[in-house]
């Protein structure tokens, strides 16, 4: 299952996100915000991080105002590796190589037909594993040094 969160800068984008994941069937749950009230992002990349990283969720999608932020908070949890994407290419890379499991996205940056079709790449891509996997095991490593 995924799980999705935003702060106020992401929410209308997040709404989008959900009709458009409930159009196409995928399971979801909102973790927050539920308003356009303002809030602060690293709350909701906590609370959606750390969830993911314990494996309550396969993948989750993040939402800000530029994705910036939010992302940042999300990889300071152990496990994460959140991405910040705003093409198809780099959304599909970061889940092929980098086997990311957060993806990060701009409200107010993205229009929402690019937002919607970054999000199924990022649902659908495999991680290829191989070379790769030493490269992430490397990213994890550095997570237990500190």
């Amino acid at each position: 299952m995924l799980a999705i969160a935003s702060d106020h800068g992401g929410f209308a984008l997040k709404q989008e996100i959900m009709t458009h994941l409930r159009a196409t069937g995928v399971e979801f749950e909102d973790l927050g915000t539920y308003s356009e009230e303002s809030c602060d992002y690293p709350v909701y990349a906590e609370k959606l991080g750390k969830a993911v990283a314990a494996g309550d969720y396969e993948k989750g999608i993040l939402i800000c105002g530029t994705g910036i932020g939010i992302s940042i908070a999300a990889n300071k949890i152990h496990g994460v590796r959140a991405a910040l994407c705003g093409d198809c290419y780099s959304a599909e890379m970061c889940r092929r190589h980098n086997d990311a499991n957060v993806l990060a996205l701009g409200g107010r940056v993205l229009g929402v037909e690019l937002a919607k079709r970054i999000v199924d790449t990022f649902l659908t891509a495999p991680f290829e594993g191989g070379r790769h996997q030493r490269r992430v095991d490397l990213i994890s490593a550095l997570e237990t040094e500190q």
